[in-house]
């Protein structure tokens, strides 16, 4: 991978990360399109670049992320089962599901389904509008909906956004506890990674992931605020149709 792959790669990753499409969905259909082979350091690179994505939440939401209390307590009982699963099947989701286009493919159209299907039956009726109202349980089952963002092409994102939707958040605020939920994973997920796979990394590899966590960092700042305001006004039924768009294209250049 060279430098001006990464910066591309770091564009899309912030583009994508908080909106409900699926940013490595998108990561594996560029690397398809830039010519990049799935190499290991390839596939670490799409899970730490994550990183630089989420290192954009913590600058936008420092004051809130370091005086909730609360919202603490309901981030950590929601990272609880993805941080779980996440260990338990780390070899099968980097061995057999990052790469494999058929799973993206059909995660992509599955997810843009749920998506129109849950925004237009509860996005208007949601009852919570803070997160420090959600009961602990219903924390801990938005953390087993984002756990399913495991698999590529699902979202963690739209995952977590759906999950937060059916225990009662409104938009804004399922969107913001996803964001919030992000850094502790990413974090656990992009290290975990690294400690596995970084000894196996040459001096040009840390060189191409640093790019690309910059860049992912600087395009999420202006998504995080942008994706925001997208919701006060508007539902997620549109992310649902972009995905199985996404999931068409996708399949006729590299299944059929």
């Amino acid at each position: 991978m060279t430098p001006e792959q990464a910066v591309i790669l770091g564009v899309i990753e912030g583009l994508t990360e908080f909106l409900p499409v699926s940013s490595t969905g998108h990561l594996i259909l560029a690397a398809h399109i830039l010519g990049i082979k799935h190499t290991e350091f390839v596939k670490s690179f799409e899970i730490a670049i994550q990183l630089g994505s989420i290192l954009a939440v913590v600058v936008l939401y420092f004051e809130r992320l370091i005086k909730d209390v609360e919202t603490w307590k309901r981030i950590i009982l929601a990272f609880i089962p993805t941080g779980i699963l996440g260990f338990l099947l780390y070899k099968l989701i980097k061995g057999y599901l990052i790469g494999n286009d058929l799973v993206v493919v059909i995660s992509l159209i599955l997810g843009g389904i749920v998506l129109i299907l849950i925004d237009k039956t509860l996005g208007e009726r949601a009852p919570l509008h803070n997160v420090d109202e959600l009961p602990y349980w219903k924390a801990v089952l938005i953390g087993v909906f984002q756990s399913l963002a495991m698999i590529p092409g699902v979202s963690r994102s739209g995952a977590t956004i759906v999950g937060g939707l059916l225990v009662g958040l409104d938009r804004k605020t399922a969107a913001e506890f996803a964001f919030l939920l992000a850094v502790p994973t990413m974090l656990a997920a992009t290290t975990y990674d690294l400690i596995k796979s970084g000894g196996n990394f040459s001096g040009e590899n840390w060189q191409v992931l640093g790019i690309g966590l910059v860049t992912s960092f600087i395009t999420a700042l202006a998504v995080v605020k942008l994706f925001i305001n997208y919701l006060k006004r508007h539902g997620l039924w549109v992310f649902g149709v972009y995905r199985i768009i996404v999931a068409g294209i996708y399949a006729y250049f590299f299944l059929l």
